[in-house]
């Protein structure tokens, strides 16, 4: 059975990893026969977003690790302990903590840095030859670890905003509809846009099912 690393940022939309698309993309593993291998990297997020008002809760402090053993029901490896040589692929949810916790495009941009951790990992994985994948805002991530050497094909949907700034890391946006995929074979990347443009949970499940689907393909 395979098994593909899930790459969390915390528990959240606004200041971790989006419950909807983690939890599609860990139903469509499943569907697949694949075993999902859940881990976060050690820190501090960003901030705290209180999601029913909708801005940062004053005064709180939370770990992106043990935020995101919410979305894993307990069952989390730290990143430093995940070897890349044991997993046949990685994935990474989108919602804003992939921007904010992973690494600080969101108050960045294109200038972003990528946790330590998180770079580390990738590299190694990449390097392995292992293929890796990313939804919603996460392609970001890829175009900074990976922009300049490698220029992946990647989307984030179609906001003019957001393409240019991974372009501008090196990598080729590529416009993409919510429920299709871009698959850069070369690379062995799979990203899809989920709710960067979905309107409705529907569409993050359909383009989660094709994206497992490619990511899991590239594997052989």
């Amino acid at each position: 059975m395979r098994k593909v690393a899930v790459l969390l940022s915390g528990c959240g939309v606004f200041d971790g990893s989006e419950i909807h698309e983690t939890c599609a993309a860990l139903l469509a593993l499943q569907k697949a026969g694949a075993q999902a291998l859940a881990c976060a990297p050690r820190g501090t997020q960003m901030h705290v977003v209180n999601h029913l008002a909708g801005e940062p809760a004053a005064g709180e402090s939370r770990d992106i690790l043990v935020e995101s053993a919410r979305l894993s029901r307990g069952e989390i490896t730290p990143l430093t302990e995940v070897d890349p040589a044991g997993v046949s692929a990685v994935l990474i949810p989108g919602g804003f903590g992939a921007a904010k916790n992973l690494c600080d495009f969101a108050t960045a941009g294109a200038d972003c840095r990528v946790h330590p951790e998180v770079q580390d990992f990738l590299l190694r994985a990449q390097g392995a030859g292992k293929p890796i994948g990313a939804m919603c805002i996460a392609p970001v991530v890829l175009a900074r670890v990976f922009g300049a050497d490698l220029h992946p094909r990647l989307t984030i949907g179609n906001d003019p905003t957001t393409a240019e700034m991974v372009n501008k890391m090196g990598a080729e946006h590529v416009g993409c509809c919510a429920d299709d995929i871009v698959v850069d074979v070369p690379n062995r990347m799979v990203t899809t846009p989920a709710y960067m443009i979905a309107g409705h949970i529907g569409e993050v499940f359909d383009g989660a099912d094709k994206f497992v689907v490619k990511l899991l393909e590239l594997c052989s």
